[in-house]
């Protein structure tokens, strides 16, 4: 039993504690004790909830995925084409992504660093002439640009405009053949379809008009020749990075743009622009898209 004696205790204990708190506080400590207990708890009790909050996060958006989106891409195909820079792991998580939504990675194609880098233009645009001439005549228009044109070859050998896809053939293997041994692309040791969707993963950010007008050639020469293409790129890739200034061109307006894969739910949303692209060209989405964070319906 509680006595009156404990309860005397008690209530002097409080009073003690709540006087030597006055005294401080009045004292020379005053400014700096509240700010450092302050300071002290939230860094003591921020990084407990911050990873606690993000351990929930990732399990409820993991939990959904499955069901949200099975199905979506079956007896579908999508080829994955990298920048230079592009980030391995999220790469290998964006292709089992397309796995578990029912897709096929039909083939990862590398683009290689001279083909985006300015200084490397000639070599690009006589290596594109001699192919248009050779295998893409009547197909590729000859006036189109630099990048442009060597775009388009390089979806002629890797996409397709049916919904079904392709098999290879021999001219779009002579095209993808002739871009490797230029060194402008690294090849799949398998090639098992030209698939009507393309995802182009961003890599490193030069940050420099010359390249963006380079990405800029490569991406409309794509959306010339795949049924959907999906720019997509990172956190850091948005707002005014790589990916926020070719929101900026006319290129966005025939390619879907998708910036945050370097989290789970970007993975996810990229599965849903995909299966959109199927039907429907553009679309802004992700953590910085003006068309919201992923494509609904």
């Amino acid at each position: 039993m509680i006595t009156l004696r404990h309860h005397l205790l008690t209530i002097v204990a409080v009073f003690l504690a709540l006087a030597a708190g006055i005294v401080l506080g009045g004292g020379p400590l005053s400014d700096v004790g509240p700010a450092v207990t302050a300071a002290s708890k939230e860094r003591a009790e921020e990084p407990v909830t911050s990873s606690a909050q993000g351990d929930y996060n990732e399990a409820w958006i993991s939990t959904l995925t499955a069901p949200i989106l099975g199905g979506r891409l079956v007896d579908r195909s999508v080829v994955l084409v990298t920048v230079p820079g592009a980030d391995e792991q999220v790469v290998t998580d964006l292709a089992s992504q397309v796995e578990a939504a029912g897709g096929t990675v039909a083939g990862r194609y590398a683009l290689g660093a001279d083909l985006v880098d300015p200084a490397q233009k000639s070599l690009v645009d006589t290596l594109g002439s001699q192919l248009l001439t050779q295998q893409a005549e009547g197909v590729v228009p000859a006036e189109a640009s630099t990048y442009d044109r060597i775009g388009q070859l390089i979806g002629l050998a890797v996409a397709s405009k049916e919904a079904d896809g392709e098999d290879p053939t021999r001219r779009t293997r002579a095209i993808a053949d002739a871009v490797s041994g230029a060194g402008l692309m690294e090849l799949p040791d398998e090639v098992d379809r030209r698939a009507p969707l393309v995802l182009l993963v961003l890599g490193t950010d030069a940050d420099d008009e010359g390249s963006d007008a380079i990405l800029a050639g490569l991406v409309d020469g794509l959306a010339a020749q795949a049924t959907g293409v999906v720019v997509a790129g990172t956190l850091a890739d948005g707002g005014t990075g790589q990916l926020g200034r070719l929101r900026a061109t006319p290129t966005a307006t025939s390619v879907a743009t998708l910036d945050g894969v370097d989290t789970l739910a970007g993975r996810a949303a990229a599965v849903m622009t995909l299966a959109r692209s199927l039907t429907t060209p553009g679309g802004s989405f992700g953590a910085s898209g003006a068309d919201g964070p992923v494509p609904l319906g």
